[in-house]
This record gives structure tokens, C-alpha cells and sequence, in this order.
């Protein structure tokens, strides 16, 4: 019992990772129809920046509140200037685009913090353990976990119930009357296109402590992410949440049981989802 509770709080921060990549994903995905493939990229500048901050001024709380910032401001230059004149053409000028943005971005980093794998601590109000069941818990991981159902919740109450959140809606399902009611559509979807970033981001300050800072790290986040939001349903930020989930169990028990299938367990989840439903859990199917 102690082994599945231990296995089981490592899921559910994983997945909450998952969440901090696949929901901004998801949003500029479903909503935007853009493919962004440099996504990862955005979760890996907000490690390295908060990696920075902590080091200027000793806090991680400071990092989590403001090294998204740089992340959000190089997203919207990139949405801005290159993405924006692709929008009404095919998906792989969008996936050659920004899969070029990986390798600049990634150059940067290296560049500026160099290619060593960096460790973040955990900040003093959450070092030590829980004892849940007979097993262990980290408290940091308690952290990730809280921390990602407020994000949601946060993000659900906007999309939903927020005067933004409704022209965000319209301005998707149909553009032409959305601007015709005064609505600056391309402005609307900018603004999506950073709170996706930015989302990204928070996740690369939530992760470091747990995996680390090192190049690479947005490819490796980036492809369960994609598998997460096509489970989930495209533009479904429900559907980010519970596929989340749903592949953080699967992969980390997969992991622990069966270590030499479990990327196998993962791909087949998804498999069995597009089987049965090919619009996702939660996405809508459309003609």
C-alpha cells in the first residue's frame, strides 16, 4: 500500500506537469488552429530564467511570480512577427516554422547558461515529507499537485465565466461576426497565444526542483504533451486536465511495473482513445 501511494503522488505531479504544458497546448492548438511545436521551448526558457532569478535574489517564490515574464515577451514576438502571417496556411508551414524556433531557442540557452544540467532546491516552507498512508510524500510534491488544480481552476473560471473568456469564444467559433461586433480577433488571439506561453513557463519553475534545468528538457515535455491533448480533445482545457492525469497514472505505474513498456502503455492509451473516440475525451467532433 505505502508503494502504490508513493507511485501514486509521482503521478499526480507528473501529470500536473503534463497540465502546465498541455493546457496552454490545447488553447493555442484548439482555439488558435496553430500548430506550435516550439511550445517546449517556452516551458524550458521559464526553468532557465527561474534558475537565474533564484540565484539574483535567493527566492523561488520570486522566480514562480516573475521568470515567465521573459517567456511570455519572446512568445509574443514570435506569434507577432512570424506565426501570425501563416495562420490561414496548412499545418506544416506552421510545424517547419516554429520546429526551427526549437533550435534557435535552444541556442540561446546554451549560449547564455550553458549546457550543464542545473539543480534547483526545494524552498525551505516545503522541504520535508508527509507521511500518507505508510508512504513517504514529498511535500514539494503536495506543492505541484495544489498548485496545478488552482491553475486550472483559474483557467476554467476565465475561459467560462469571464467577459474575456466569451470573446475568446466567439472569436472561435466565428471570427467574421466576432469582428464585426468590434471585437479585435487577431489581438484576442495574441493575448491566448502568451497566457499559453506564459502557462508553459510556470510549469519549467514548478518542474526544475523535480527534474532539473538542462537542454533538452522542452523536447522531452513536449511529445507526452501533444499525446495528452490528443486524448484529452483539442481546445478542451477539461479534457488537458483529466488526460493529464490519465497519462501521468499510466506512465509512472507503467514505469514502475512494467519499466519496459511503459512509453509502450502510453501510446496505447492513446490508441484506444482515438479508437473510441477520435475527437478526444472531451473534444467536439466536427464535420
Amino acid at each position: 500500500m505505502a508503494f502504490v501511494t508513493s507511485q501514486l503522488a509521482n503521478a499526480l505531479a507528473y501529470g500536473m506537469l503534463l497540465f502546465f504544458m498541455s493546457a496552454g497546448l490545447s488553447l493555442i492548438f484548439g482555439l488558435m488552429n496553430v500548430v506550435n511545436v516550439a511550445h517546449g521551448s517556452f516551458f524550458m526558457i521559464g526553468a532557465f530564467t527561474g534558475i537565474a532569478v533564484i540565484q539574483w535574489t535567493g527566492s523561488y517564490w520570486v522566480a514562480l511570480g516573475t521568470a515567465w515574464v521573459p517567456a511570455v515577451a519572446a512568445g509574443v514576438l514570435v506569434e507577432r512577427v512570424f506565426i501570425r502571417p501563416l495562420y490561414n496556411r496548412g499545418h506544416l508551414d506552421q510545424v517547419l516554422l516554429t520546429f526551427g524556433f526549437t533550435f534557435v531557442f535552444g541556442d540561446i540557452a546554451r549560449f547564455i547558461w550553458g549546457a550543464n544540467i542545473r539543480n534547483v532546491s526545494v524552498p525551505t516552507q516545503l522541504e520535508g515529507v508527509f507521511e500518507i498512508a505508510g508512504a513517504i510524500v514529498p511535500k514539494y510534491r503536495l506543492f505541484v499537485v495544489g498548485f496545478g488544480c488552482a491553475v486550472a481552476l483559474v483557467l476554467w473560471w476565465f475561459l467560462e465565466h469571464s467577459r474575456v473568456g466569451a470573446m475568446v469564444r466567439a472569436g472561435v467559433d466565428d471570427p467574421a461576426t466576432a469582428s464585426g461586433i468590434g471585437i479585435n480577433v487577431p489581438l484576442l488571439f495574441g493575448c491566448i497565444f502568451a497566457l499559453g506561453v506564459g502557462i508553459a513557463a510556470v510549469g519549467g519553475v514548478v518542474a526544475s526542483p523535480l527534474l532539473g534545468v538542462y537542454l533538452g528538457m522542452d523536447i522531452e515535455i513536449l511529445i507526452p504533451a501533444f499525446i495528452v491533448v490528443v486524448v484529452g480533445g483539442m481546445g478542451s482545457l477539461r479534457g488537458a486536465f483529466v488526460s493529464s492525469l490519465l497519462v501521468g497514472l499510466v506512465d509512472t505505474f507503467g514505469k514502475a511495473y512494467f519499466p519496459d513498456y511503459s512509453l509502450f502503455l502510453v501510446y496505447l492509451l492513446m490508441v484506444f482513445v482515438l479508437l473510441a473516440r477520435p475527437q478526444g475525451l472531451f473534444g467536439v467532433a466536427k464535420a
